[in-house]
């Protein structure tokens, strides 16, 4: 066992229940089809980070034929804060030191992105890669002090500004990763890196 834990938190592909805000520009084929590239880069991401154990939480089903080498959980009932507060405490309390979530929504995600907050962690309490929404794209903490993902404004463009003053406010450290963009509306496919494989969806 590694003192490093990567989480992540993926929803089960499901049409009609990824990428709903994406589906209401190119409808819930092509929102299915993106996730399924998303989830497929997370995957690959995630399995080739070397400095971490691996987690994977689904929404709603375990995958069995995914993640091969991971340990894998269901999440649990409640909103994003809920999930995360108890996946991130359930690893602290099996003894991880540092411990990284992320979802399934970056097109621009690395293993090397990841490996890099792990090693931010070395000197800093928390981490974060902040998403150009005002939300962000991955958090870490060295902390069991999960405050982070209590009482928060979920999905909004006040999330990570709320959170980082919090973590001030408390005292702790806290460093940025680059910030990149989830991919949640037509305008955010169109400039990732997936936007030529899927450019038949709104040309």
């Amino acid at each position: 066992m590694q003192k490093n834990l990567l989480i992540v938190f993926a929803k089960n592909i499901t049409k009609g229940k990824v990428k709903t805000r994406l589906a209401a520009s190119i409808g819930n084929e092509g929102a299915l089809e993106v996730y399924k590239a998303l989830f497929n880069i997370t995957e690959r991401a995630s399995t080739q980070v070397k400095n971490a154990d691996l987690r994977i939480y689904f929404s709603h089903e375990i995958l069995a034929d995914t993640w091969p080498n991971a340990d894998k959980y269901l999440q649990c009932e409640g909103n994003l804060g809920d999930k995360m507060k108890a996946a991130f405490s359930r690893g602290f309390a099996d003894g991880y030191t540092n411990i990284i979530g992320i979802g399934a929504d970056l097109a621009d995600l690395t293993a090397g992105l990841i490996e890099d907050a792990f090693e931010k962690l070395q000197e800093k309490d928390f981490v974060f890669g902040p998403a150009e929404d005002g939300g962000y794209y991955l958090v870490g903490t060295s902390q069991p002090q999960l405050y982070i993902f209590e009482n928060k404004p979920w999905s909004t463009e006040a999330l990570l500004d709320i959170t980082l003053k919090e973590i001030k406010a408390n005292q702790h450290s806290v460093t940025t990763l680059k910030t990149l963009n989830d991919i949640d509306y037509l305008e955010d496919l169109q400039a990732s890196v997936l936007a030529e494989e899927f450019k038949g969806y709104w040309s």
